[in-house]
């Protein structure tokens, strides 16, 4: 693959030779050992296999074949060249992305924007990724919901020149039961679309057949983990996790920019197709063949009175058995087992202090190493692991060990489970809880020390405000309650003294649903007084056992010192 690549090359793509430099010093932290599992395939010349420091969720193509095809020059008509050969086609058509295929990729860019702010992901880049997949969808040859009119299949990834995966879907998604294949116009494995798959046009079902589905899907895959494809680093990591090839890089990264100088809608149907693969081949994936008929002969004529002489062929050898398919590390294993995880327990709006850590082990108890883990939450909750996804693949290491992204809070507080499993092979799994607590503050200050005082019948000048606080921290979105008291040592409410006014402007004595702002912040609404004069006691509490008595003071203007308590203030 790499002659043919660079036999493309040599026609004259200046811009990848500029992406290939571009590149190069990323090449050796970043292929293709940044998916966290080579899937059985060496890796290719001049990619390295060092793994950088990221969540390894295994690869989206099983580094299916793609196709070779560079973009065209800029130059409409560049004259023939003795030393390169018959040039390739130019012009404009190759700019032309089927409008069907065009919006889908639009629409994923968009929802992207709103759901992953800091990803950044241009929809060229999937229209690259498309182009090198499926030369958008074979052309555009999709119906009106976006769906490719017939299946766009790589080949069965049985070991044999490819990556060895065995079937993980039963055949759902490419109707092969023995071994996995690359499915749809963004070609993904059915192991990776289990989790990654989403609706990208709203049927209620993930489709990787459909382009609305598979763009948004390849859309999150880039984004996970919380990348940024804004920088060259992250760019590149993403192209690398979708398919670990440097040849693979330099190729969608051409596309990439081909597409960034410009690019129209072309009518579904009509757009060109690549004709050159990574495998060598000159036809595009696709599905099963259709099955071939044997040739009709016509029957020799008896002549008569003669003997039909029986045909007479020799026997045919015995077929030598088939070599035993060898098994994958997956199929060694027996079931999961929990590798030292804590207790797990964090505050709404906090991560998790601790991971969760996964041993897969032989029946023996072996442990099995490169083996993928699918970890998956479940149940009522906002939690999420880190950037924004439930479910995350993870590759075991040499001692079997595979450890899941941290687990973010959400708002929602109460028990949710992360069940584990091992991607292509059942085996017993382990399940594990996790419990969301509210937010707490564990201790209340006043954020100024004026004295709070009013005349009877008047209204307090200040208002009270309370910074709240948990181990030293600012305690953000944690609810309070404020309640006048009738003593220090008796919560209950005070019918006399101040009170504050509700929305129709009757008094009440007692304000719940209260909420600290981002800075840990509360200020209490308007204080007002009575006729009766005195010291009245108001008391802020929150969960986490917070804390606050704040004194209100209610006296005569032109009183000198301060009233004694009233007994209605005590009582």
């Amino acid at each position: 693959m790499a002659a043919h690549f660079g036999r493309r090359l040599g026609k004259g793509a200046a811009t990848t030779a500029v992406a290939a430099v571009a590149v190069a010093a990323l090449s050796a932290s970043q292929a293709p050992g940044a998916t966290g599992e080579d899937h059985g395939r060496p890796a290719p010349a001049g990619a390295s296999t060092s793994t950088p420091d990221v969540v390894s969720d295994g690869n989206a193509t099983g580094n299916s074949p793609y196709y070779t095809d560079l973009p065209p020059l800029n130059s409409p008509a560049p004259s023939p060249s003795p030393t390169i050969g018959t040039p390739v086609a130019r012009g404009e058509g190759e700019a032309g992305v089927p409008a069907t295929v065009l919006d889908a990729y639009k629409k994923a860019e968009a929802e992207l924007r709103t759901s992953k702010p800091g990803c950044n992901l241009p929809w060229q880049l999937l229209a690259a990724i498309g182009k090198v997949e499926s030369g958008q969808a074979r052309g555009g040859l999709v119906d009106a919901n976006g769906t490719t009119l017939s299946r766009i299949l790589g080949p069965q990834l049985d070991g044999n020149g490819f990556a060895l995966i065995k079937d993980t879907d039963h055949g759902e998604y490419d109707g092969n039961s023995s071994y996995d294949q690359a499915v749809g116009p963004m070609q993904f494995i059915p192991s990776t679309w289990a989790w990654a798959g989403r609706d990208g046009n709203g049927d209620g079902k993930a489709d990787p057949n459909n382009i609305y589905d598979a763009a948004l899907a390849a859309g999150h895959y880039l984004c996970r983990n919380n990348w940024d494809l804004s920088g060259e680093a992250g760019l590149h990591r993403a192209i690398l996790s979708y398919n670990g090839s440097q040849d693979y890089l330099n190729l969608v990264l051409s596309w990439l920019e081909y597409y960034r100088k410009g690019t129209h809608s072309v009518p579904d149907g009509t757009g060109g197709v690549p004709g050159h693969r990574s495998d060598g081949g000159t036809t595009r994936p696709s599905g099963p063949a259709s099955p071939s008929h044997p040739p009709k002969t016509k029957p020799t004529p008896h002549k008569p009175g003669g003997k039909k002489t029986p045909d007479r062929k020799p026997p045919k050898p015995p077929k030598p058995p088939k070599p035993p398919v060898p098994q994958t590390p997956s199929e060694t294993v027996d079931h999961l087992e929990d590798a030292g995880t804590a207790k797990l327990t964090a505050m709404a709006g906090d991560a998790f202090g601790r991971r969760i850590s996964t041993r897969a082990e032989t029946k023996a108890g072996k442990a099995v190493g490169k083996v993928r883990i699918r970890f998956t939450i479940t149940g009522d909750t906002d939690a999420t692991f880190a950037g924004g996804e439930s479910v995350a693949t993870i590759a075991t290491d040499a001692k079997g060990v595979a450890v899941a992204p941290a687990l973010q809070a959400g708002e929602k507080t109460g028990d949710f489970k992360i069940t584990t499993v091992v991607v292509g092979h059942k085996a017993k799994g382990v399940d594990y809880t996790a419990t969301v607590t509210e937010r707490a503050a564990d201790t209340l200050a006043r954020t100024s020390d004026t004295p709070l005082t009013c005349t009877p019948g008047g209204e307090f000048a200040d208002q009270v405000q309370v910074k709240a606080t948990y181990k030293g921290a600012v305690a953000d979105k944690v609810a309070a309650t404020a309640t006048l008291i009738k003593a220090d040592d008796d919560p209950t409410e005070n019918d006399k003294g101040p009170y504050f006014k509700d929305a129709d402007g009757k008094s009440v004595r007692t304000l719940t649903g209260l909420q600290t702002d981002g800075k840990g912040l509360l200020t209490l609404p308007k204080l007002y007084a009575d006729d009766i004069s005195g010291t009245f006691l108001l008391r802020i509490t929150t969960p986490g056992g917070a804390t606050l008595t704040v004194e209100l003071k209610v006296a005569a203007a032109d009183a000198s010192a301060g009233p004694s308590p009233s007994p209605s203030a005590t009582s």
